[in-house]
């Protein structure tokens, strides 16, 4: 996932590629001499000095953000305003440009404080973040709903086809002027009272949603008091397991997290049943009551989103946000999911059968009552049945999955052998967290390209799951070179041991580092356009097609070596794993196919039909039910309250993007093997068309230059083993 929160966004605002949309700080915060009011020892009084303008984390302070954002804040106001009220007649440099290189101080900190609340909070980093975002939402609305400053670009977007520009200059231009249309710019007073109101409730809901996220998984995590309920675990697992009690002060026991899906990936190995229904249980009914109950989050959002959709012009907001995506509109996006859906289903239920055989066979060869398959017993059994066919199981390839190694010779070995990239691990740099490890990443040709960030293990202060981020973002204009890092959430394990990874963890890496390739490659003019700047339905496309070296063969025999003795995997193995990954794939296409669901129906609603809070669980079942995949030994990825795409990380109607962009990532594996592979001729041609262009050109035009046809979902099915 490319990660960007609502608040980042609205923060970066036009100065940041990930934006779209608004601005005005509170008026005592935003006050002409708050510009000036900012401390010369608060480090982000200046750009940071160091490499690339990487940031200089051992000077921050949690009291140094507050000064820098209503700092920033009144300086962007004051850089508008003076390219809204320019008595000049509006051209590109005065208003384009000059609004491409406008909040400097405010993207500087934002982009530090909004990525460090994800990887690395505190208490008076979210209370800061509770506290930012109303404002920063009226900070947005400020400038999208300046007339005078939207009467400039709308000049300028009707003098289009006669001025002298480029093509990536013509882009940004319409960008600009799209996005100021979406944000409202075309309303009336009293409508754009309306949408203010509406974009700070929602501001302020999304925060507050992703907080008891946060919280409610720490506060789900499964203690366990008995070390033979872990029987199936591996002694590093439980050694790791102990640690994390014991960081928590609970000596003697054991301490299961819950990753931010439904389903864990420890139930495949725990033998304990009760345990692993606790667990289960504990993941899926996370943040449904307490402090941290999220359906009132959820009927509020949804309500306010569809009423804001209706008053920029939209039936829902489903519409509004496929409208300014790739697929364009809600059947379109859906047709995609059903057909997906309907083979995904008929493989799950095929693979249910086979689990369930199996539960029976075993019940009556051991003289043991008889159950029906649950959710928390399917990754238990449907792992056996997969050592049954393929001959292996998890825990003996985890040895040959060791972390340093799937990094440095199957993710930089990929980067190195398809674009000529090298890294150089660095220990001057200042880090956030002792985990974090930096790299300086050099181009073909020698020449320094980017810094690049891995922060790969899980932490109570840290949101689930995996994403990629941008501390820097590449321009041109600026003179900008990306910083940017990975975030994954692999346990860590107890003092000594190795990280052996599991194939999903391994897949995380190569799918988060395509994301960074593309921030790191990315080759264009204006921030706005910049790596990973383009529709949801598209970002996920090249870290969806990095992932398919993950089970390369050639790739895995590169990196899968033991890592006590060095020996590589034994071929028959590795022709194993290989083989085994279309297992299983109608329960994850299906999981998936399901989340997607789901979140289109939250968001295909008007005002009236928004349920009420108490209502939130029914109406995410009818919404399973009426779309024809409620199969109960099958959850969605994520249920509502807990669903952190949708209702906080910007995905809202667009989670969908995951498979749109998987359809043309596997056209492209589909190209690059008939082209001959791994080579650097292909990945010259990816990086020329693809990668370093941000949203230079439009994507849908983008790809069809690229592979020379309309995407076919036809490759997709194959590699999932769905045909």
């Amino acid at each position: 996932m490319s990660h960007t929160t609502p608040t980042l966004r609205v923060a970066l605002l036009v100065a940041n590629a990930c934006l779209s949309g608004s601005a005005l700080a509170a008026a005592d915060d935003a006050s002409p001499t708050a510009a000036t009011a900012l401390s010369p020892d608060n480090p982000f009084t200046q750009p940071s000095a160091l490499a690339f303008e990487y940031p200089a984390f051992d000077r921050l302070r949690d009291t140094d953000y507050r000064p820098a954002f209503i700092a920033g804040m009144a300086a962007h106001l004051q850089e508008v305003a003076a390219i809204a009220n320019d008595p000049r007649p509006p051209s590109f440099d005065n208003t384009i440009v000059a609004l491409e290189r406008s909040g400097s101080l405010l993207t500087r900190v934002a982009r530090i404080f909004f990525n460090l609340t994800s990887s690395n909070s505190d208490p008076a980093m979210l209370q800061l973040e509770t506290e930012l975002a109303p404002k920063l939402a009226a900070h947005q609305d400020a400038i999208y709903l300046d007339p005078a400053l939207f009467a400039r670009i709308d000049t300028l977007y009707g003098q289009r086809s006669s001025l002298p520009l480029d093509g990536e200059s013509r882009q940004l231009l319409e960008r600009y002027h799209s996005d100021f249309v979406r944000a409202g710019a075309r309303l009336a007073e009293a409508d754009k009272a309306k949408l203010r109101r509406l974009n700070e409730q929602l501001s302020t809901l999304s925060t507050q949603f992703r907080q008891n996220v946060l919280q409610a998984a720490r506060d789900g995590a499964v203690v366990v008091a008995q070390v033979w309920q872990l029987d199936g675990l591996s002694s590093q697992q439980i050694d790791a397991a102990a640690a994390a009690a014991k960081a928590r002060a609970l000596n003697g026991r054991w301490l299961i997290a819950l990753e931010n899906t439904t389903t864990q990936q420890v139930l495949e190995q725990l033998k304990d049943r009760a345990l692993r229904e606790r667990i289960y249980r504990a993941s899926s009914d996370r943040a449904r009551a307490g402090a941290t109950d999220n359906r009132p989050l959820v009927a509020r959002i949804v309500r306010l989103r569809a009423e804001r959709a209706q008053l920029l012009g939209f039936p829902t907001h489903a519409a509004y946000v496929l409208a300014g995506n790739t697929a364009h509109d809600v059947p379109t996006a859906e047709k995609l999911l059903r057909r997906t859906g309907m083979a995904a289903l008929r493989a799950a239920r095929a693979e249910a059968a086979d689990i369930q055989h199996l539960i029976d066979t075993q019940a009556a060869a051991n003289h043991t009552p008889r159950f029906r398959l649950q959710p928390w017993d399917w990754q238990f059994y449907s792992e056996q049945i997969r050592q049954q066919r393929y001959g292996f199981d998890s825990e003996q390839v985890k040895p040959y999955f060791e972390l340093n190694r799937v990094l440095q010779d199957g993710v930089f070995y990929v980067a190195h052998e398809l674009y000529g990239l090298s890294f150089k691990e660095r220990h001057d740099l200042p880090v956030y967290q002792s985990d974090v490890r930096v790299f300086d990443v050099f181009d073909a040709d020698g020449s320094p390209l980017a810094i690049f960030l891995a922060d790969y293990y899980a932490r109570d202060n840290k949101e689930g799951g995996g994403w990629m981020s941008s501390y820097v973002a590449q321009s041109k204009l600026l003179g900008h070179k990306p910083v940017v890092v990975n975030n994954l959430n692999i346990p860590k394990p107890a003092p000594g041991a190795p990280t052996l990874l599991s194939f999903t963890d391994v897949t995380g890496m190569f799918h988060e580092f395509g994301h960074a390739l593309h921030g790191m490659l990315s080759n264009v003019q204006y921030p706005l356009l910049a790596g990973t700047s383009v529709p949801r339905d598209f970002v996920e496309y090249p870290s969806q097609f990095n992932e398919m070296w993950s089970r390369d063969p050639d790739v895995v025999a590169h990196f899968a070596h033991h890592y006590q003795s060095g020996e590589p995997m034994p071929q028959a193995l590795l022709d194993k794993v290989v083989s085994a990954q279309k297992f299983d794939q109608g329960y994850a296409t299906s999981e998936y196919i399901e989340a997607a669901l789901l979140d289109l129906a939250w968001h295909e609603i008007t005002p009236a039909q928004a349920p009420v809070a108490s209502q939130v669980m029914a109406f995410e079942a009818e919404a399973l039910k009426a779309r024809r995949v409620d199969y109960a030994p099958v959850p969605p990825r994520y249920h509502s309250p807990y669903f952190l795409h949708i209702f906080s990380n910007d995905y809202s109607a667009a989670y969908y993007a995951y498979l749109w962009s998987e359809v043309l990532a596997r056209d492209t594996g589909q190209w690059l093997y008939a082209h001959g592979g791994l080579t650097r001729a292909n990945g010259d041609i990816l990086r020329a068309k693809i990668l370093s262009r941000g949203r230079s050109e439009e994507p849908q035009d983008l790809f069809r230059t690229f592979y020379g046809k309309p995407p076919d979902v036809g490759p997709l099915l194959e590699y999932h083993g769905l045909k």
